[in-house]
């Protein structure tokens, strides 16, 4: 079959290597021409009971052409044990004694593919997955239109591997490049580009390479012989690509690699102050591994020293940036409320999860959105983004650095975890093509005679760090005269300095893009939306043949914001909280009129549900 595009979605135990799995997938897909968008779903749990419903672990990927999301649904389920079976059977009802599969509810499609390890299937098996008979298909209410591919995968890895001198552990582990391989069977996927992936992978474990090459080939060569009775599928390759050089990348590497694109742009050293907190500590992995590109990272013993190093840095020349997740960044909010007082450069990464409190570390919502507009002490103003696909992680990680250090302020950009795990085709950048960067460094004519309170026509201060002869000064936290810089208890002056602060960040609007509808621009309906929920509503708009309007710039919002929103007779909001950004777009906007679609299931969109819930309005 020749397809535009297919959803595969792999299910095992956390220890079953699906994470693997589905990336290498997911690359091997990207190598050979066809866009990508994956979803990793993974417990928070260190590692639940082997078996369990509550130990699976998932990676979705869609893969083609015209690829905006993960998918709704999986065309081809690869099950490595009865509670893998049930979890993609019954989607999030799984936990229901007595739920049946039903096309709504469940994570595969009513003609799926579903590659099931049979060895999985024993009675102890069934009865960890909490299943109440010995036929698990029947028991769930699979249709007969979905197609079973029974496999003894646990049997074929070891009777693959009896000659490599592996124990039983290690031969276990390796079921998935068994599963893998027949995959790239049942996709037409060409096996020695896997093989090279591999090979790459272990490259610093050599011992690894051979026994896993060996099962991979193996699984492959399983499905060729046989010809097991379903249809190979070929995708189309992606025809709206420009030429270039392309990869596959997670949100949270393109961060990193953002910063580090920024830093080389301007000539300056980038400096992260972070501590480890799920799901943003891969940012400071990626950094951490970059010394040869001068990267500086302290890992502080907490959030709030991480926050306060980086402002150091800022202090003293660099291009300084710290990460974290929500509830790392109300703990940031005091120190942040320092930057923006002394009026000092600082890029602060929130990669939004699941909350309040610890909350669902391992899941995405939007909920950090308040916090990040006004959650600090006193009239506080930041500039807030947000990227919305993995791949241009990477454009909002660098626009974030271009305006803190232009502009002589905190930005804050806002990513989540589906944007930091999932991974996406990006075209690698030239440096050359990149926007220049102007750090507001303090002119040759105020050597000798240079105050921090001194600004150019657009309100926004010099830098001068430490180390520059003549420009010797003290910065502080607390309010400054407007003209010297000194400290100052005047109230009138406390009033201009609030409104010159805000001043300088409202007037970063004229520097930033115009807001652009997508979809069918003509219709009265207008689905708006911002960050990572970009591919699905464009998917939704397309679908219902209506208008979108994604934000990325949410403070200041883009200058025709009003003027765009105001033209449409419906505008209804989608996002991932109870109406954070409808309610901040309100407050902006007088007199809007607007509806709104609120998910808080810690779980992306699907473009199903908008679509149903548009159309029932």
């Amino acid at each position: 079959m020749q397809k535009q595009h297919v959803v595969v979605r792999f299910c095992g135990d956390s220890g079953d290597g699906m994470q693997l799995t589905g990336t290498m997938f997911s690359s091997l897909s990207a190598i050979l021409g066809n866009e990508i968008s994956t979803l990793p779903d993974f417990p928070a749990e260190i590692r639940a009971p082997q078996g369990t419903l509550g130990g699976v672990s998932g990676f979705q990927v869609q893969l083609g052409s015209g690829v905006y999301t993960p998918g709704d649904k999986a065309d081809v389920l690869v099950a490595m044990n009865a509670a893998a079976l049930k979890v993609g059977a019954l989607g999030s009802k799984f936990n229901s004694p007595d739920a049946q599969w039903t096309e709504s509810d469940s994570q595969f499609k009513r003609d799926a593919v579903i590659i099931i390890d049979t060895d999985s299937l024993t009675a102890k098996d069934l009865e960890k997955a909490l299943y109440k008979t010995d036929n698990p298909f029947t028991e769930l209410g699979i249709p007969e239109s979905v197609q079973i591919v029974p496999v003894a995968l646990t049997q074929l890895t070891k009777e693959s591997l009896k000659d490599m001198g592996l124990d039983n552990k290690a031969i276990l582990k390796s079921r998935n490049m068994f599963a893998l391989g027949l995959v790239c069977w049942l996709f037409s996927r060409p096996i020695d580009q896997a093989v090279s992936f591999l090979e790459s992978k272990f490259q610093k474990k050599p011992q690894l390479i051979a026994p896993n090459v060996k099962v991979l080939t193996d699984g492959y060569n399983y499905g060729h012989n046989l010809a097991l009775n379903i249809q190979t599928m070929t995708i189309q390759k992606s025809d709206s690509l420009p030429s270039g050089q392309y990869t596959s990348i997670a949100g949270n590497k393109a961060t990193a690699w953002g910063l580090i694109a920024a830093a080389e742009k301007c000539g300056k050293r980038l400096f992260l102050g972070s501590y480890p907190i799920t799901p943003a500590t891969d940012i400071m992995h990626e950094l951490a591994a970059r010394k040869d590109m001068g990267v500086m990272v302290v890992q502080a013993e907490d959030e709030i020293a991480g926050v306060c190093t980086a402002i150091g840095a800022a202090f003293a020349g660099d291009l300084a940036a710290t990460s974290t997740s929500g509830p790392g960044l109300s703990l940031k909010g005091e120190a942040i409320g320092l930057a923006v007082m002394a009026e000092l450069p600082l890029v602060v990464i929130d990669v939004q999860r699941g909350g309040p409190s610890t909350g669902l570390p391992t899941k995405t919502e939007q909920t950090d959105l308040m916090q990040a507009l006004y959650g600090r002490n006193g009239e506080c103003p930041a500039v807030v983004i947000a990227a919305s696909t993995p791949a241009n992680c990477f454009d909002f990680a660098y626009q974030a650095s271009k305006i803190a250090m232009e502009n002589m302020t905190p930005v804050v950009l806002l990513t989540d975890t589906y944007l930091a795990n999932g991974t996406g085709l990006w075209q690698i950048p030239q440096l050359s093509q990149l926007p220049a960067i102007q750090p507001q460094g303090a002119p040759a004519e105020l050597k000798g005679n240079y105050n921090p309170a001194q600004r150019d026509e657009r309100g926004v201060r010099y830098w001068a760090y430490p180390g520059m002869e003549g420009y010797e000064h003290r910065n502080i936290g607390l309010e400054r005269d407007a003209n010297r810089g000194i400290i100052s208890t005047n109230p009138e002056n406390h009033a201009q300095m609030v409104r010159t602060r805000q001043a300088k960040v409202d007037q970063i609007a004229n520097t930033i893009p115009l807001l652009q509808v997508q979809g069918n621009v003509k219709s009265d309906t207008l689905l708006v939306g911002w960050g990572s929920t970009e591919g699905h509503l464009l998917a939704a708009a397309k679908e219902l043949n209506c208008a979108l309007a994604h934000f990325n710039y949410i403070n200041p919002l883009p200058k025709n914001t009003a003027e765009t929103l105001l033209r449409y007779k419906r505008v209804i909001v989608c996002e991932l909280n109870n109406g954070q950004f409808a309610a901040h777009l309100r407050s902006k906007i007088a007199g809007i009129q607007l509806e709104q679609y609120n998910e808080i299931t810690a779980q992306p969109f699907a473009v199903e549900r908008i679509v149903n819930h548009v159309n029932k309005i």
